[in-house]
């Protein structure tokens, strides 16, 4: 493998344990202490959240990791091959479909429904209660979990790798 591709994959462990983190860290109790703020407080400040995410390096990094999965998962497959390669390619397919796919196809459109809806509508209390708490917090934790594989697939296809490689030496 190029030092390059190892490097990147080293990387990509890593940023895909940050991207969990911060999913963890809503799932775990960032969507639950929100949930007690009676209702206005929290869609009021979920909105701000989802506003303010395209801003900051999270966002980089999570579309970044997007493209460097498909990159990934191509690579295990055509050039690493065998176990390992099967395991990086997963890894990065896992990703995509499962963090950002998810992303995309769920968390995304209930953001985009709570953006526009007034603090002030019953209707606006009840979505957040009733659909877009356990919706959302649910398809988040989907989202840490593909994190969390996807990181631990990545790593056990390298260190697969190099301990082959070690051997064939």
């Amino acid at each position: 493998m190029s030092p390059f591709f190892f490097l990147l994959m080293q990387v990509a462990v890593l940023a895909y344990a940050l991207v969990g983190g911060v999913f963890l860290a809503f799932s775990d109790f960032i969507m639950r202490a929100l949930s007690l703020t009676g209702g206005i407080g929290g869609v009021e400040a979920m909105q701000v959240i989802n506003r303010e995410v395209f801003r900051w390096i999270f966002m980089a990094l999570f579309l970044g990791m997007t493209v460097a999965s498909l990159v990934i998962a191509a690579y295990g497959g055509i050039f690493v091959g065998g176990g390992p390669g099967l395991l990086m390619t997963i890894a990065g397919l896992v990703y995509v479909f499962g963090c950002f796919g998810v992303t995309a196809a769920f968390n995304v459109p209930m953001n985009d429904a709570l953006a526009g809806m007034d603090l002030t509508s019953e209707t606006t209390r009840a979505y957040w209660t009733g659909s877009y708490l356990p919706r959302w917090t649910f398809w988040n934790t989907v989202r840490t979990l593909a994190c969390v594989v996807s990181s631990a697939l990545l790593l056990f296809g390298l260190l697969w790798m190099t301990q082959a490689q070690a051997q064939a030496a």
